[in-house]
């Protein structure tokens, strides 16, 4: 009989060498270009939606690189403080690499790269976990679709296992009680998503953030962050806010 591949044994110190490959790479990679690119900016993002980032990825190949998803590896890259620091001031960037966050190199302006990012907003159905934008109600009563025509009655089994109180009544779908779908502010539940989605309601739009950058024009280096002060007396060092939030 073959042997299962499942019963196959890796050993725990070959992983952690390949993970300590990979990070020596990755951080080879952003101290790489940082060499190469004029600018670096720290950006968030919210409700990410993978299609719609590689677009964005793939539009600004020949100007800009993306590295997200390792914050640490990138704050260590970056330098955590002055004493490690790739660049005078870099290490401030490091402190707004958090969460769902990322940096992009980029030979664009700052307003060109926005006009970009703001392209490739895309409205989306909000999925389990996601912090409801609004409060969806459904009133008792008969129960109308996304595209304001009833509901198919097929439908009625999926909103009662969904927690909705419904029947049928003489084929159509009928709501015995007000229903909240979610309310503003707390976490979309697995079936508040499912019913969302079945009733037409995109509360999630994936979105980039510019919250803060370092800008290197000609032998002058300007970062752009929060507070304003002077890094450096070394070289000719300037910091302005850009609103960070």
């Amino acid at each position: 009989m073959p042997k299962s591949r499942r019963d196959k044994v890796i050993s725990l110190t070959q992983t952690k060498k390949k993970d300590r490959e990979w990070k020596g790479g990755l951080i080879e990679q952003i101290r790489e270009a940082l060499e190469t690119y004029q600018s670096v900016f720290v950006f968030r993002c919210t409700n990410l939606r993978n299609n719609a980032f590689k677009e964005l990825k793939a539009e600004l190949s020949e100007t800009s690189r993306f590295f997200m998803g390792s914050n640490k590896v990138i704050q260590v890259a970056l330098g955590k403080g002055p004493e490690d620091e790739q660049r005078d001031g870099l290490h401030q960037l490091s402190e707004h690499v958090r969460g769902h966050a990322g940096v992009v190199f980029t030979d664009l302006t700052k307003a060109d790269l926005d006009a970009a990012m703001a392209k490739y907003e895309v409205s989306d159905y909000a999925r389990t976990g996601t912090v409801a934008t609004d409060t969806i109600l459904i009133e008792s009563g008969p129960v109308h679709g996304p595209h304001g025509g009833l509901m198919e009655h097929t439908m009625e089994p999926t909103l009662r296992k969904n927690g909705m109180p419904t029947k049928l009544n003489r084929g159509v779908i009928e709501l015995l009680a007000d229903h909240t779908l979610c309310k503003e502010g707390d976490h979309v539940s697995p079936q508040g998503a499912i019913l969302l989605r079945l009733f037409g309601h995109e509360l999630a739009t994936f979105k980039l953030d510019l919250l803060c950058g370092w800008v290197s024009i000609c032998t002058r280096t300007f970062f752009i962050a929060s507070p304003v002060q002077k890094v450096s007396s070394r070289s000719a060092v300037t910091i302005t806010r850009i609103g960070i939030t």
